[in-house]
């Protein structure tokens, strides 16, 4: 028997980006060295391979974020317990929309996505570096 869904990614999305606040790449530009924010990386480790990342980004494969986040979890991550603003990203800013409306609902905050995610911020000139820098 086939399966029914009676919500898809596109209402996914659009919840998601109706309750999460979204970065401009100009702004990220100016905010991605500010040491109030900390850009996380959703992507996983064959496309931070293939391509880099924002330079100081923190890499959080998206299947670890919640994980990551919660202090009670034995994989918790000190770099989420910050008085710090979050932007996620993820190649074209999906991952992020969805990961950053379940970091707010776990009480993360504040958080906010890339517009339009790596892929944009390449495409607008953003500064690059290897996985590893």
């Amino acid at each position: 028997m086939p399966q029914t869904i009676i919500k898809g990614i596109k209402a996914l999305l659009a919840e998601a980006n109706s309750m999460v606040d979204t970065m401009s790449i100009d702004e990220a530009k100016e905010k991605a060295q500010d040491e109030g924010y900390v850009f996380v990386d959703l992507r996983d480790i064959r496309e931070l391979q293939r391509s880099g990342m924002i330079p100081g980004a923190f890499s959080c494969p998206r299947g670890m974020l919640e994980f990551w986040i919660d202090p009670e979890s034995p994989y918790h991550k000190p770099v989420f317990n910050q008085d710090k603003a979050y932007v996620f990203y993820c190649a074209s800013a999906w991952r992020s929309a969805l990961s950053a409306r379940v970091a707010m609902e776990m009480g993360l905050s504040p958080v906010l996505h890339l517009e339009g995610g790596f892929t944009k911020w390449v495409e607008e000139g953003g500064p690059v570096v290897p996985r590893d820098s």
